[in-house]
């Protein structure tokens, strides 16, 4: 409650009037599913209570003007030339979505917006989707237009892939948009096709550990991978006919495998294994089989460090050191790799004494701190009147 009144205050001394709603839209996190996204696979994401606040008011004046904690200045968007805002270093997220709304026959109303991300950025928890799907929200509410929450999460990934001009997938925009309190969701980013899991986890809480080295995709061996992924699937076809390396069950790859070699091998294995990985999560979050769960979350770092070789030290070490914790039942990285966070199924009365032991090893090893967030599973947008 403080921080909204910090927030509201702020908004007060920066536009000479109060915030009339809240909107909110939550980062995310991966359960399982890691690098399958684009292989045809499942994916499994949770939203966050790391959320994106959007504090707002209408204006009266043709203009979105856009304040964000930390940056000083106020940016202006006018609603006549939202297409010009594309190179902004601040404030480009919500031009693209602003563009893409009215390209949409979306009546958009000049007002001011206050930002206040609590998704930490470049963590790999997505605060660029949560930005945008609270942007879009934030939008349409303000100009009283109704509106479908998967529609605008394909919206808000639109406007990142061709606006800001990041190629990222459906799934933290969908996640941010469509997350639903103290459950997963299983979605096929092929069809959008999902469907709701019990994330119930009991005497247990997933403990969100940032290894604080800076991720970027451009630099990362990212589009390699999927190059790899690609000549395996390739491969495959000769013998097999199959629509995309998801379709293979484990049974399906060994007779296949003999094709493959080197990293392609490995690469494949990985998506053939973690989609698999991805069904047998379900069971156990149906059968409420948390330490199964944690099982499977283990396995999946494996399969990330060894076979896709997306891990590197920083997230290798704070899993390593988590999974030594006798009351952590998994851990694993999640997003792409190469830097951002993993997760862990730690037991609650031990989060405390969890963080601040890994938290230690993780210096002594890699030489600075690793930020913790002690989360909770909670629904992807919300609004509110003030």
């Amino acid at each position: 409650m403080v921080c909204i009144t910090e927030a509201k205050e702020v908004f007060k001394a920066g536009y000479g009037a109060e915030a009339t709603h809240l909107f909110t839209a939550a980062g995310r996190i991966n359960v399982i599913g890691e690098h399958v996204d684009y292989c045809g696979g499942k994916v499994l994401p949770a939203a966050l209570n790391l959320c994106c606040k959007i504090f707002a008011r209408k204006n009266g004046e043709k203009v979105i003007r856009i304040l964000l904690k930390g940056i000083d200045g106020v940016i202006e968007l006018d609603l006549d030339k939202l297409d010009s805002y594309k190179d902004l270093k601040y404030g480009n997220y919500q031009a693209g979505v602003a563009y893409l709304l009215k390209e949409k026959g979306v009546g958009l109303v000049g007002c001011d917006l206050y930002y206040d991300c609590g998704v930490p950025f470049g963590s790999g928890l997505s605060s660029s989707a949560a930005i945008e799907v609270a942007t879009a929200v934030a939008l349409c509410e303000l100009a009283g237009v109704s509106y479908d929450k998967k529609e605008l999460a394909l919206l808000s990934q639109k406007a990142e892939n061709e606006y800001v001009g990041v190629n990222c997938g459906i799934m933290d925009q969908f996640a941010s948009a469509m997350g639903k309190k103290e459950h997963a969701v299983l979605l096929d980013c092929a069809t959008l096709e999902y469907e709701y899991v019990p994330l119930e986890l009991g005497e247990y809480r997933i403990v969100v550990a940032n290894c604080n080295k800076p991720h970027n995709l451009k630099e990362s061996k990212y589009n390699v991978r999927r190059q790899e992924v690609e000549t395996a699937l390739k491969l495959i076809r000769q013998v097999k006919e199959v629509g995309c390396l998801a379709e293979l069950t484990p049974k399906d790859f060994n007779e296949v495998k003999y094709l493959l070699s080197g990293a392609v091998a490995k690469r494949a294995e990985h998506v053939v294994m973690e989609c698999d990985r991805v069904k047998q999560a379900v069971e156990a979050l149906k059968t409420g089989d948390i330490v199964e769960l944690g099982r499977l979350l283990n396995e999946s770092h494996y399969s990330l460090r060894d076979l896709y070789e997306v891990t590197g030290k920083e997230l290798d070490a704070l899993s390593s050191f988590a999974r030594k914790e006798p009351e952590c039942l998994g851990s694993r990285m999640i997003g792409a790799g190469f830097g951002g966070c993993t997760i862990s199924i730690v037991k609650k009365t031990a989060v405390d004494g969890f963080i601040r032991r890994v938290g230690k090893a993780y210096f002594d090893a890699i030489g600075y701190r690793a930020s913790f967030y002690e989360t909770s599973i909670e629904d992807g947008v919300t609004v509110t009147q003030l």
